[in-house]
């Protein structure tokens, strides 16, 4: 391969990436007709590989996957750009160590977050994100379609690997974007289960915080999660 090959086979592994990413969303129920997405970091900051506007989760190929620009250009690719596609260009451009975004309307996250009752670690999956608490974005429940409000998600989320936007959806990140999707579906299955279990009323009970980030270390470490990536996609 020559020099001048390079980028154009890092364009390719990363729409496949993306194309993956977002199948893997879809097949996990993760999608929402037509919305949300999952995205890379350009390797040379050139902004997200991210799918095009129009196309369901579980339609996304290599082919429909561009790349745009932090100003909303379209530097590789075809087709429309989302309308939100701030949320992972400014998140990018706040925290260098990530390198994959997602964000979906993931149904029980998104019922967790709009009854106002935080993340707890009633189960294993929870461990990943509390302590400390999720952030909870409540700036807008409208799209986020500018950079100052994909800026403004950025914030709230800081260093966090996800956020809620409230009465919206959800923001996993992770330093690829194969992190990121087994992150947003992790906390699907997080919300899911804390919902399940107040159903049942009682006194709830959850780990406290020396041990959910003890199960943390021990459960979802980068090398489980990567493992984890690695079934999904032999489940497709």
């Amino acid at each position: 391969m020559s020099g001048s090959d390079v980028p154009d086979q890092l364009g390719s592994d990363l729409r496949q990436l993306v194309s993956m990413a977002s199948r893997i969303l879809g097949a996990a129920d993760q999608g929402d007709f037509i919305w949300g997405h999952a995205s890379a970091r350009d390797p040379d900051d050139r902004g997200a590989w991210i799918k095009q506007s129009g196309w369901g989760l579980t339609e996304v190929t290599p082919e429909r996957v561009h790349l745009v620009a932090r100003n909303g250009q379209l530097l590789e690719g075809d087709g429309p750009l989302h309308i939100e596609f701030p949320i992972h260009t400014e998140i990018y451009a706040a925290r260098p160590d990530v390198g994959g975004v997602v964000h979906a309307h993931s149904p029980h996250a998104v019922a967790l977050a709009a009854a106002g009752v935080e993340l707890r670690p009633v189960s294993h999956a929870a461990t990943l994100f509390v302590p400390p608490a999720v952030p909870r974005f409540t700036e807008t429940a409208d799209l986020i379609r500018t950079p100052e409000l994909g800026a403004a998600v950025a914030a709230t989320l800081g260093s966090a690997n996800a956020v809620f936007l409230v009465n919206h959806g959800i923001v996993a990140v992770g330093p690829d974007v194969q992190t990121a999707t087994v992150t947003a579906l992790l906390l699907e299955t997080a919300a899911e289960q804390q919902l399940r279990t107040l159903a049942f009323g009682g006194t709830p009970t959850w780990s406290d915080d020396g041990e959910a980030l003890a199960k943390r270390d021990r459960i979802y470490h980068p090398r489980a999660l990567r493992s984890v990536w690695d079934h999904l996609v032999r489940q497709l």
